[in-house]
Formats: C-alpha cells, sequence, structure tokens
C-alpha cells in the first residue's frame, strides 16, 4: 500500500539526520483502516523547533518523495503540520513538526516508526494523549442565537448561507454529538455514515436541505428536534439551559414559518 511505502521511505531517510530525534505516524494506521483513500499522518520529532519556520518544514518535505506543494495548518487550528501533496502515487501526507516535550501534549499515542535514541518512546510512555470532547455549556450557551442567525438568513433569502451554516451545525453540534452517543470519538462528521447507528444517521441526514425556503426550514426544525433529543441523552443537570432564549427563538421561528 502506497501509505505505508511513503513511511517506510521517510523513516529511511530521516534515519541518517542529525537534526531529527524520530519519526511517528497516527491517523487511520492506529486502527488499522488504512484504505486507498487515506491520508497518512507523520509526526516528524525534531531536536530544535522547526514549525516555526514554513520554509524548513518544505525543506523536510522536499526531501521524502516526488514533493507537488504544500501548505501550512492554520485553518484547521494546527501550524505546526505541513499538508502535503506528492506524486508518483499521489498521495496526501499531514507532516507534523514536533519537539520532544511537544509531543507529550496530544490527542492520540502515535505509533513509533523511527526513534533514535528513545527518547519518544520514555516521552509517550511518561505522558498520556487527551482528545479535547465538547463543551455542552458552550454549545447550550450559543446553539439558540445560531438557530435564530439562520432564521435571520432565510427570511431575507439568503438561502445558500443558511444552508452553508446547517452544515456547520452537523460539523460542530450534531455530528460530535452523536458520535458521543454512539461511544465514538467527536470527530465532527467524520465516517457517520459508517459509526452512528442507522436510526441516528437517518436523524443527522434530515439536516441536509436542498435549496429552497421550505426544505431550509424543515431542515432547521430537524436539526433543532435532533438537539433537543441528544442533550437529554447527553447533558446532566449542572448545564444551564437557556430556556428563555429557547422560547423566544422557536416563537421567532413559528412567526418565520408563516410568512
Amino acid at each position: 500500500m502506497k501509505q505505508i511505502e511513503f513511511a517506510i521511505k521517510a523513516k529511511q531517510i530521516l534515519a541518517d539526520d542529525p537534526t531529527v530525534i524520530g519519526l511517528a505516524v497516527g491517523g487511520s494506521w492506529l486502527t488499522d483502516e488504512i484504505d486507498e483513500f487515506s491520508d497518512l499522518d507523520l509526526i516528524i520529532v525534531t531536536r530544535n523547533k522547526v514549525s516555526e519556520s514554513k520554509a524548513k518544514m518544505l525543506e523536510y518535505a522536499a526531501r521524502l518523495g516526488n514533493f507537488l506543494s504544500g501548505f501550512t495548518g492554520e485553518h484547521v487550528g494546527e501550524p505546526r503540520v505541513l499538508i502535503c501533496l506528492y506524486d508518483n502515487p499521489l498521495l496526501h501526507v499531514d507532516l507534523k513538526f514536533l519537539t520532544l516535550e511537544e509531543l507529550k501534549f496530544r490527542v492520540e499515542t502515535p505509533t513509533i516508526l523511527l526513534d533514535t535514541d528513545e527518547k519518544i518512546a520514555t516521552a509517550l510512555q511518561t505522558s498520556d494523549h487527551d482528545f479535547p470532547f465538547p463543551d455542552y455549556q458552550w454549545i447550550e450557551d450559543r446553539f439558540w442565537t445560531w438557530i435564530h442567525y439562520a432564521l435571520l438568513k432565510i427570511g431575507r433569502g439568503e438561502y445558500l448561507e443558511a444552508f452553508d451554516f446547517l452544515s456547520f451545525l452537523r460539523m460542530v453540534v450534531f455530528g460530535p454529538l452523536l458520535h458521543i452517543q454512539n461511544n465514538n470519538l467527536p470527530r465532527g462528521v467524520r465516517k457517520v455514515e459508517t459509526d452512528l447507528s442507522f436510526e441516528d444517521f437517518a436523524q443527522l441526514k434530515e439536516t441536509i436541505p436542498t435549496y429552497d425556503r421550505e426544505s431550509l426550514l424543515e431542515s432547521l426544525k430537524n436539526g433543532v428536534k435532533l438537539y433537543i433529543n441528544l442533550r437529554k441523552s447527553l447533558f446532566n443537570n449542572q448545564i444551564l439551559l437557556q430556556t428563555r432564549t429557547e422560547e423566544t427563538v422557536m416563537d421567532f421561528f413559528k412567526s418565520i414559518e408563516t410568512q
């Protein structure tokens, strides 16, 4: 498989680099789910910090294969990642550049491919990963204002913006909460087609509209119903519900429906 071949080649190239402590791999490699459509998540652990210089990151990337292009991952909140595309074979590779100390703070524990003096193994053994879960209060404090925002867009006829906003709600609210309900890590809407129950996935699909007012309103209403059900299932009594905001926004929802 091309991902495995690339990782082995990268290990061989970096093994002779005195600036590199080691190489590790994460993502779908860890769950043995790599297929022809998978990207490759590599972690390059260096003696000195590299991620402050895009030029240096690109220098490392260019040595590992038939490099086409790469850019840093600020858009996903991780500027230490260089998102790369290689050719022959065409392959998406994410290269995360970390120091040994930075490796201790992670969302998953990677598989070690190269560890020149066993410092990576020691760092992983003396620390633990911590995958970030959504803050239920953070969601509740925002959800009804978000629904009001979507209703304003529909009321004004800005259907495309409302359409996209429902995608945002699936990524930030519905997907993560459904994953938690199904005992999965809350990875947005990733693999919802296979990792959610049939019933839960069916409810999520009901938040996908077509480009017209009636469908947008129906999908938004389905999203509200889904959120309320998830809230009942997942939230404890320490979460302060925004009851007044909810009631006011849902009254506004009814007024938009009757326009």
